[in-house]
């Protein structure tokens, strides 16, 4: 099984498909926005993602279209779904994306052969299996495989994972993949194989985990400024126990992005549903708003007149607003009165001011 569909070939997914076209597959991106799919195929997309214009004009064996029943017309066997699943009102998953995907695979491909599902996305626990049930009569495997990826290093992050999570629906699925991450990962990834489940949930709880602890390095960091010690040393040394580790221990802005918020919410709203206790996840959003404001009486009680932001995006290196804290904290500081200017807003400015139009001074 050399061939392989990409359903959804946005960011993510558009930097999966080339990782696998490098290694030898030839991947054929499918999308419903014509003239996004038309960008790439005369390759004249523009992104902010590292290494993707590059490694596009280099793809000779990546074909994207619009047209799902090339699934068809290819025999493709393994079809891979990075589908966007935002948020609801209550902080659970909407797959209607997905949904409508399975739709229509029911009516454009034939099942007169096995096929395999393989979903990326990361969807609400129990949700896999619903769906394999429902294709279970149609020789449709569902195999659930999320990735662990940071916006603004997507490929490098593909490349180098510390994980590789399979909620097993098919052994000869997961043996495909085993076969692919050993293809694309210049790494030495601990594979971790479980129900389709066990995966999504453990999918949520590693985000879970991070952002608690980027809470907690917060937290101890504004005690430490309180107190008048030094936050960096105490969580440098906290972090030298090997129980502890000092990834994502670092004081700091809060958390944010289209991930760690959600994913928050998501594992309470399924929490919730199923009658479980998360008062940590609970703690760790309380944390993450109180630090903000403790970061904002500090720059307020400076008094002065111009604060100067490298960027406003959630991350260094990304063009990416959602749920960005330093964005928060730069308009809450211009409605108390102050001067912002943001530098190095090249990539954000256009959308920066859309949101808050004459609120900032930009520097490129």
């Amino acid at each position: 099984m050399n061939k392989i569909a990409v359903v959804g070939i946005g960011r993510l997914g558009l930097c999966f498909a080339l990782n696998l076209e490098r290694v030898g597959y030839k991947v054929y991106g499918i999308d419903i926005d014509e003239e996004y799919v038309k960008q790439i195929q005369t390759k004249k997309i523009t992104s902010n993602e590292p290494l993707v214009e590059s490694y596009l004009n280099e793809a000779k064996n990546f074909i994207a279209t619009t047209d799902l029943s090339i699934i068809e017309k290819e025999n493709l066997k393994i079809i891979y779904l990075v589908l966007p699943t935002p948020s609801n009102s209550d902080g659970s998953f909407s797959h209607e994306h997905i949904d409508d995907f399975i739709k229509n695979f029911r009516k454009n491909v034939s099942t007169n052969c096995q096929r395999h599902i393989v979903i990326g996305s990361t969807v609400m626990p129990g949700y896999c299996d619903l769906i394999a049930k429902e294709l279970e009569e149609l020789k449709v495997s569902i195999t659930y495989n999320p990735e662990f990826i940071a916006q603004g290093s997507i490929i490098l992050d593909q490349q180098h994972p510390d994980q590789i999570l399979i909620g097993e629906g098919n052994q000869e699925v997961t043996q495909f993949l085993r076969q692919l991450y050993n293809k694309m990962c210049l790494s030495n990834p601990e594979i971790h194989i479980m129900s389709r489940l066990s995966a999504e949930i453990t999918k949520l709880a590693t985000n879970c985990f991070l952002t608690m602890k980027i809470s907690f390095a917060n937290s101890i960091g504004d005690l430490a400024k309180l107190a008048g010690a030094d936050e960096e040393k105490i969580l440098n040394a906290i972090g030298s126990d090997s129980r502890i580790g000092r990834k994502y221990l670092k004081y700091g802005f809060g958390f944010g992005g289209p991930c760690f918020p959600r994913d928050n919410q998501a594992l309470l709203a399924f929490a919730n549903n199923i009658g479980a206790s998360m008062p940590l996840s609970n703690a760790t959003i309380q944390v993450n708003k109180e630090h903000l404001a403790f970061q904002l009486k500090e720059l307020l009680i400076e008094k002065q007149d111009t604060y100067y932001f490298e960027s406003v995006a959630y991350k260094e290196n990304t063009d990416i607003l959602v749920e960005s804290q330093q964005l928060e904290l730069a308009r809450q500081l211009v409605e108390n009165g102050r001067k912002v200017v943001i530098k190095n807003a090249r990539l954000i400015r256009q959308a920066v001011d859309a949101l808050y139009p004459s609120y900032f001074t930009f520097e490129d």
